[in-house]
């Protein structure tokens, strides 16, 4: 038989009247009228090459064939019905899967640890791995499937792209504590940095892929200034740790660097010229969106980091 020419629909029809063992009842079962049951049994018995059913008094008997359709005929119609369902119900406490996540070592410190401690009390057997972020390719990672979302600042999106803002983001410039430029200009810490002095001190920035991702130079250009890069890391714990064992300064997420600064021993500065706030996202392929597992851990991530809202960009 050539599926690409049979009419599904029949298959409806077949298990109605292999329920009902009547075209009227059938026809009730299945939405039609008596004629249209009688018209389907006639292209079913076509189409399959077999009388089907034989008529008993008043009733329709099925033939072996007819009964032997009948079990799997019925797992087939269960199982479209529950494939076309749409999603459905998800109980985090029984799922066992793996997801992936691309980000920044920002969210190594900022979410992981919470996202764990959440995870392990309502989804002890979902796993989670932090992969490195490629700011350049995550569209084609998500695409082809290698992470089921990306932590990145909200930009322009492809259009099969879903994202949800989770948190804004300003910066802090850090510097080692007693470093000797600040102490001798009278900087304590939490003082604004000059702008002067800012311009002038060796900067590290946090470059992945050693590319000059350069938070602040945008706001420094408004005023007519420019900094000076001495070094670029690709993870910004290499950022934070150059600057507590050096002369050198950085900027920071605020976040992060209040997170880091007591431990590394840093100030924090407020930077001398407005550097507008980083909205930063959840992005995934849209293919993900209604997924129920997908959609759940999305919400237990924006409910870790949004505790780190510091307000609307600037």
């Amino acid at each position: 038989m050539n599926l690409a020419a049979f009419d599904l629909n029949l298959l409806k029809v077949l298990d109605a009247l292999l329920r009902e063992g009547s075209t009227v009842r059938a026809g009730q079962r299945a939405g039609l009228s008596q004629p249209a049951v009688s018209a389907a049994l006639s292209r079913l018995r076509h189409a399959l090459n077999d009388p089907l059913f034989v008529r008993e008094g008043r009733g329709l008997v099925p033939t072996d064939y007819a009964r032997s359709l009948e079990s799997p005929l019925r797992a087939l119609l269960e199982s479209a019905e529950t494939m076309l369902a749409g999603p459905g119900d998800f109980d985090p406490e029984r799922a066992d899967m793996n997801f992936r996540l691309s980000g920044s070592d920002f969210f190594a410190e900022m979410l992981m640890p919470g996202l764990a401690d959440h995870l392990g009390r309502a989804a002890p057997n979902i796993r989670v791995q932090l992969v490195d972020l490629v700011p350049d390719s995550y569209v084609d990672t998500l695409d082809r499937y290698m992470v089921d979302m990306a932590l990145i600042p909200r930009g322009d999106f492809p259009e099969w792209v879903d994202h949800r803002v989770v948190f804004h983001s300003g910066f802090t410039a850090i510097a080692r504590r007693g470093h000797p430029a600040l102490v001798a200009a009278g900087v304590a810490d939490g003082d604004p940095m000059p702008i002067d002095l800012f311009c002038a001190l060796p900067h590290v920035l946090f470059s992945p892929e050693g590319k000059l991702y350069a938070m602040g130079d945008a706001a420094l250009e408004r005023f007519g200034r420019r900094r000076h890069v001495a070094m670029t890391l690709p993870v910004f714990s290499g950022v934070y740790r150059a600057v507590a064992g050096s002369d050198l300064i950085a900027l920071l997420p605020e976040q992060l660097a209040d997170h880091v600064a007591e431990r590394e021993g840093l100030t924090r500065h407020p930077p001398p010229i407005p550097v507008d706030k980083a909205a930063i996202c959840i992005v995934w392929h849209k293919r993900s969106t209604n997924a129920p597992p997908h959609r759940w851990l999305r919400e237990q991530i924006a409910r870790v980091l949004s505790p780190l809202d510091t307000g609307a960009p600037c």
